[in-house]
């Protein structure tokens, strides 16, 4: 089982590029985790509820809390959106939309 990971955008990169290098490294350890394990555990990604395909992409380090809007294209290809720091139990709706709104924009632009 492999997955392949692409950016839309530059939502990801633009949030990955703020974070310090051991974060990056957990980032890194996730996103193999999801290439490779064909069962990935719902620890580290897990649809939203509510969604129509929308994942996220949880990453713990230290203290903190990461997540990656995703979505997968023809099963084998995880589309990455944007990320954010958690501040607090739940997550910001205004993230989420903008998952959305970019998940949508992808599928449009790519028919």
């Amino acid at each position: 089982m492999s997955r392949h990971i692409i950016f839309y955008e530059n939502h990801f990169l633009d949030f990955y590029s703020k974070q310090d290098q051991k974060v990056r490294k957990k980032i890194q350890y996730v996103f193999e985790l999801v290439k490779q394990v064909d069962r990935v555990p719902e620890k580290f990604l897990k649809h939203l509820t509510g969604t129509d395909g929308l994942y996220e992409i949880r990453v713990e380090f230290e203290s903190n809390i990461y997540r990656i809007f995703c979505c997968f294209d023809k099963g084998k290809l995880v589309v990455l959106f944007n990320g954010f720091q958690k501040k607090d139990q739940k997550t910001p709706t205004s993230e989420i939309e903008k998952a959305i709104r970019l998940m949508d924009q992808y599928f449009k632009t790519k028919s």
